[in-house]
This record gives structure tokens, C-alpha cells and sequence, in this order.
């Protein structure tokens, strides 16, 4: 090749959360805003409202920039674009979010070699829509993928999609500059260490390494980098059955407590970072470094949120050693407030741990949110009540809830198939298609869209994360987690109200009311530069 390669990276998050269905038919909903703000609202428009900020009114729901790289810094671009730049390799990136919305890239200069992130891709009809875009805008380069969807479906996909010429398993910081000199006729392919690629008539299978990331340079980018995703650990130590973490990375490894603290440092002293956000499986194990990280981060300049397990927080003394590390958030993965449950998932934590872990983070002032599951294999309805009852009376806080997902064959959970009375339905949506002893994934749903109905508008306390990824947050910038918490209440029930009443007549006052709830928070509605007390009759 008589010029440098020029790499296209496709990275980002994945088209769409699975619970943000439930506000379909709300001024959260893009294919009816703009008829119910019309019809129902009398001319009110989320848009309208407000808070005071510094510089004067500012909207309460600011829209996230989609063209902007910036706006999609999490950990796998990161990574990414670490290893592109440290080789000096010419690349583009173009982040998924550009490309879910049309199906279509944005136009890109003349590429040798594209690489494509499946992180945040869960199913084939997903990935599909992206290989066809490539292909339309980039006949010829060939396509190699890597990420824990492919990583989990290598056949599948190099059988089913001839477009992909290979993909890399786990670790690419050794593998990327590797592929990108075989491309430019510098390298053999055989030689690209953890590369699976058609090699002739069969496909060849390079040698399996894994990176030291003890030893191995962190991600850096130059310029001021305000947040930071942070990757200390990779595979998991534990074994929960409804996920295949473990297998798409088999080995665990993790970084020391200097390492981590030493990065943290670099990035706060040379890019003004103030904020490190890690993305491992559970940043609080194993034990012995958490205790040391206690002593060394106070003194990192930053503030971090990491992934927990909710029986690492037994005692007030853990989340004062937080809050004193600048720990702001830990997130949880609760699955489940039945014990049985929790036991055929091989969870390794109990409903009581749950509880208390979120009872003492609420206590002690600590920011947490925490994420469920309804329809795991075995669950019955009676079991997801405990559950459904916990997110209604006594959750504090947001929440993640999601339909249980049969993402691969390689889910551990498939070894309990037999006695569970597993099975699919619906081969070409295996995700979205299964029958269990317990349910069924039509009833998983209805069970998961009359709890987030019921938390809506029955509990002042939890919020469900369905729709918040698409705005700005915090909503008010200079406010704390429970006003903000508010917040993001009073707009989602504002936007469901004619889930709610169908009849506008009959929300006038519980739209008045909502408007004055608001305004006790200091958000009005601006309409035309002027503030005016929107009803359902009009201003």
C-alpha cells in the first residue's frame, strides 16, 4: 500500500434501552409529542420548562449533542481511540448514536480498514443494520469486529455475515496496531495476536494473549478531559448464571491500588480531569485492594462512581470510607428481591444484603442507583412480586428494570434449561422469545410495565432510568440527588399524563398541581420569553 491506512472506528452505545418503551404514547414519545402537546396540552411542550441558571433561564431537558464525539466518551472509545493515537494511526470515528437513528453513516473520508465495536450491541438484527451501512458507504475495506457481542457469537456471525472479514477476542491493544500493519501489507494476518479471519477456505485462529494492565500504559487522549471512563479489572470473579462476562474474558485481572491511584492522579494533574467514571464488573472487589484504595484516593483530586456488589457495603463505616475517598455513586446490580431467585441465578448475594446496602448508602448521604430483572428462568409472578413491591413501597432512588434477555448460548443459565423447562420460541428473536416453568417473556413484560406504571405514579422516591439517557444530567446543575430525583419525577409524570387520563378534562388538576410542584423547585414554563402557568385550557 503506497499511503498510511486510514482506519474508520464505529464505537458507542447501543440503539436503545429495552424499558424505554414504557413511555410510548407520552410527550416523551418523539412520534406523538408534537400532536399531544398540541391536542391534549393546549401548546405545552416539555421544551417550555425552565430553571434559572447562572446566565438566566436555561431548559430543563437540554438534549444530548449526537454529533459530538465528546458527548460518547465512555470507556470502549476511550480505549479505542488510546491505542489508535499511541500508533500514531490515522483514523475516524463515528459514533453509533449517528448511525441508529437513519440506518446510515455520515459521510467519512476513504477508508483501508474499518473497525466496529459490538459492546453495546445485543442482538443480530442490530449488528446487521450496521454492517449494511458500512458496506453502503465503504464497499471495500474489510469489516473486523470485536467487543463481548461478538466475542460470544464468533461462528454465528463469521458464518451467518460474509461482509466481516474476522474478529478480535478479547484484549486489542495488542491487536489493533497488528491488524492495521497486515492491512497496509506490513504484517501477516496470522500473526495479529487474538484475530479469528477467513483464511482461505476455513478460518484461522491466531494465538490467544492477554495484556498485563498492571504494566500496561492506562488510556490516554490529549487535551482536557474533564470525565474519565476507567477500566481497573477485566473478566469477573464471580459466576452469575444469566451472565457471560466470564466467558467472553476468561481471565481476571485486575490493577493494584497504586497503579489506580497513580492514573488517577496523571489524569487529574495533566488533562484537568476531575471526575473518573470505572465500568468494571465491581470495582469494590477484591477486598484487600478497596481497603487500600481508601487510603490512597483521598488525596487523588477526583471524584469516581464505580460498579459494587450490594454485600460489599455491610456497615455505616464502609460509606463514610467512601464518601471520604469521593466516592459519589455506586451501582448495584440487586436482580431480584426473592432469595430463591437470587439462588438459581447463583448471585451470591441475598434480598437482605439488597436492602441493607440501600438502606445504609441512603443513610449515610451516598448516591446509588441499582438495576433489576423480572422473568429470569424459574421466576414465577408470586416471586417478582417481592420485587414489584420492594420498587413501589420501599426503593429509594433510580433504577434500572429490564426484561431478563437469552443474549447467547453461552449463558450459564442454559445448564439449568432442562429442570427449568427453558426454551425458545421464536428462533429468529431468541432474545425476546422464551418460555420458562415460571413465565413467559409476554408476561415478563406486562409485570415489568405495570411496575414502572405503578412506581410512576404511586412512589415519590424511586425513579426508573427509561428515558434520562437522551438529556443532560443532572437536570439542575446546581441542585443535589433528591431534588433532581424530583425533578426527573415531575417530567415524567407531566409526559404520561395522558397515559394516565386519556381525557384532558380529567388531568386539569393533576396538571395544575404537577405545574405547581415544579415551580416549587424552581422550574416554570417559558413560553415566548415570557413565564406563564400553563392548564389544560390554555395560557
Amino acid at each position: 500500500m503506497s499511503r498510511t491506512p486510514h482506519v474508520l472506528l464505529l464505537s458507542g452505545l447501543g440503539p436503545t434501552y429495552y424499558a424505554a418503551s414504557s413511555m410510548t404514547g407520552t410527550l416523551l414519545d418523539p412520534d406523538c409529542a408534537d400532536q399531544l402537546s398540541r391536542d391534549y396540552f393546549h401548546g405545552l411542550a416539555l421544551d417550555d420548562l425552565h430553571y434559572q441558571g447562572p446566565q438566566g433561564p436555561r431548559p430543563l431537558l437540554r438534549r444530548m449533542h449526537t454529533g459530538d464525539p465528546g458527548a460518547y466518551l465512555h470507556l470502549t472509545t476511550w480505549t479505542l481511540e488510546s491505542v489508535l493515537t499511541a500508533h500514531h494511526i490515522n483514523y475516524t470515528l463515528v459514533p453509533l448514536p449517528q448511525v441508529w437513528p437513519s440506518g446510515t453513516l455520515p459521510k467519512t473520508p476513504e477508508c483501508d480498514l474499518v473497525l466496529l465495536s459490538t459492546t453495546f450491541i445485543w442482538n443480530r438484527s442490530s449488528l446487521a443494520l450496521l454492517l449494511t451501512a458500512i458496506r453502503q458507504a465503504h464497499p471495500d475495506a474489510p469489516i473486523v469486529l470485536g467487543g463481548q457481542y461478538s466475542n460470544l457469537k464468533v461462528d454465528e456471525i463469521l458464518s451467518g455475515f460474509p461482509e466481516v472479514f474476522g474478529i478480535v477476542r478479547g484484549d486489542g491493544e495488542a491487536a489493533v496496531p497488528a491488524l492495521v500493519d497486515a492491512v497496509a501489507g506490513l504484517g501477516d494476518f496470522r500473526s495479529v495476536p487474538n484475530l479469528i479471519f477467513r483464511g482461505g477456505d476455513t478460518l484461522a485462529r491466531n494465538t490467544f494473549a492477554y495484556v498485563d494492565l498492571d504494566a500496561h500504559p492506562s488510556p490516554v487522549l490529549p487535551g482536557l478531559r474533564p470525565v474519565v471512563p476507567y477500566e481497573s479489572m477485566r473478566g469477573c470473579p464471580f459466576s452469575c448464571k444469566f451472565c457471560s462476562f466470564p466467558f467472553a474474558s476468561p481471565q481476571w485481572r485486575y490493577k493494584s491500588a497504586d497503579k489506580i491511584s497513580s492514573d488517577w492522579r496523571v489524569y487529574a494533574r495533566e488533562h484537568g480531569t476531575g471526575h473518573i467514571q470505572a465500568y468494571d464488573s465491581t470495582f469494590t472487589v477484591p477486598p484487600r485492594r478497596m481497603r487500600e484504595l481508601f487510603d490512597l484516593l483521598p488525596g487523588s483530586g477526583v471524584t469516581w462512581e464505580a460498579f459494587s456488589r450490594a454485600n460489599v457495603i455491610k456497615t455505616a463505616v464502609t460509606v463514610e470510607q467512601l464518601l471520604a475517598s469521593h466516592c459519589t455513586r455506586l451501582s448495584f446490580g440487586f436482580e431480584s428481591m426473592s432469595d430463591d431467585v437470587l439462588t438459581l441465578m447463583h448471585k451470591q448475594v441475598t434480598a437482605g444484603a439488597n436492602r441493607r446496602a440501600a438502606e445504609l448508602m441512603t443513610a449515610g448521604g451516598l448516591d446509588f442507583r441499582a438495576a433489576f430483572m423480572v422473568g429470569y428462568p424459574g421466576e414465577t409472578s408470586e416471586q417478582y412480586r417481592l420485587t414489584h413491591d420492594y420498587l413501589v413501597h420501599d426503593y429509594r432512588g433510580q433504577f434500572l428494570l429490564n426484561v431478563f434477555s437469552l443474549m447467547d448460548e453461552t449463558m450459564p443459565v442454559w445448564q439449568d434449561a432442562e429442570a427449568l423447562g427453558l426454551r425458545i420460541d421464536d428462533p429468529d428473536n431468541p432474545d425476546f422469545g422464551w418460555t420458562h416453568r415460571g413465565m413467559d417473556v409476554a408476561c415478563a413484560r406486562q409485570l415489568m410495565s405495570y411496575t414502572l406504571e405503578r412506581v410512576r405514579w404511586s412512589s415519590d422516591r424511586a425513579m426508573p432510568l427509561t428515558w434520562q439517557q437522551e438529556f443532560e444530567r443532572p437536570l439542575l446543575p446546581h441542585a443535589g440527588p433528591n431534588q433532581n430525583l424530583w425533578a426527573e419525577k415531575l417530567v415524567e409524570r407531566l409526559a404520561a399524563l395522558p397515559l394516565l387520563h386519556p381525557d384532558p378534562r380529567d388531568a386539569r388538576p393533576v396538571l395544575n398541581q404537577l405545574l405547581q410542584q415544579l415551580r416549587g423547585i424552581g422550574v416554570v414554563v417559558l413560553k415566548a420569553g415570557r413565564e406563564a402557568m400553563m392548564t389544560t385550557a390554555g395560557a
